[in-house]
């Protein structure tokens, strides 16, 4: 997630992975996007309220499909990023669907999370978040837990080391080692409009973060939680790359 790259530097994976990483992609600038929204909604008389959100719109081409409808140990990765969530205590829980949204929602079990759908999940990562946090507005929550689909290693001990004492201006990320940042990612309330104004491309809300790294508590949760995403299928990811080296796992 944080700090990954091979000889040919970081990936655009690796970028969205990382919160605080710049990324590769690009986009329109935040002024020209017609769905950035005004979060300005005070929050209701639940102080500790802690949403979660699934970023879970990409195609996965590299993998080959969309990740939400990649089976893993027995779930899909999306009802995999759900459950961590609830079981975590976060409330509401939604998920973002954009490619095969249609099929995810028939296949998926995704009864304990609020679906909404991205019609301009092409355009990277960044217009997922926005359109997740556009529709937490309405909601008590404080701050929400961001997740992305394709980690299934996150745990629900992590989601909670990091959600821990949420308040509406807090920041946090989960640190897997020195100089290591990544997800899940904790956005306070109060942060969300300006999240939305600077999510572009695949980068979602790591402008924001590296704009304020001296206020981001990193919470360590490598003892509790692996980070790693499923980047391609595990048969490619086994193979040799042309050097001899094995591929990633």
């Amino acid at each position: 997630m944080v700090g990954r790259s091979d000889a040919r530097g970081p990936r655009r994976d690796e970028a969205a992975r990382d919160p605080t990483r710049a990324s590769a992609g690009g986009g329109a600038p935040p002024g020209a996007r017609g769905d950035v929204v005004q979060l300005s909604r005070t929050p209701g008389p639940s102080p500790a309220a802690v949403a979660g959100l699934v970023l879970a719109a990409g195609a996965g081409r590299r993998y080959g499909r969309p990740k939400a409808l990649v089976r893993h140990r027995g779930s899909l990765l999306v009802e995999r990023a759900v459950r961590t969530l609830v079981e975590a205590g976060c409330g509401p829980a939604l998920v973002v669907l954009g490619a095969a949204a249609d099929r995810v929602r028939a296949d998926a079990d995704l009864s304990a999370a609020r679906v909404v759908g991205n019609p301009r999940w092409a355009t990277g990562m960044g217009s997922s978040l926005r359109v997740g946090l556009r529709a937490l507005a309405g909601t008590e929550a404080v701050a929400v837990v961001v997740l992305l689909v394709d980690m299934p290693g996150v745990s629900a001990e992590a989601v909670r080391r990091v959600a821990a004492d949420a308040t509406p201006a807090c920041l946090a990320t989960a640190g897997y080692g020195p100089g290591r940042r990544g997800h899940p990612v904790l956005l306070g309330r109060e942060h969300w409009a300006g999240v939305c104004a600077s999510a572009v491309g695949d980068s979602g809300a790591g402008g924001y973060l590296r704009q304020r790294l001296a206020r981001v508590r990193i919470v360590p949760c490598a003892d509790v939680a692996d980070d790693a995403d499923l980047d391609v299928p595990p048969a490619e990811a086994a193979a040799p790359d042309a050097d001899g080296r094995p591929g990633r796992g």
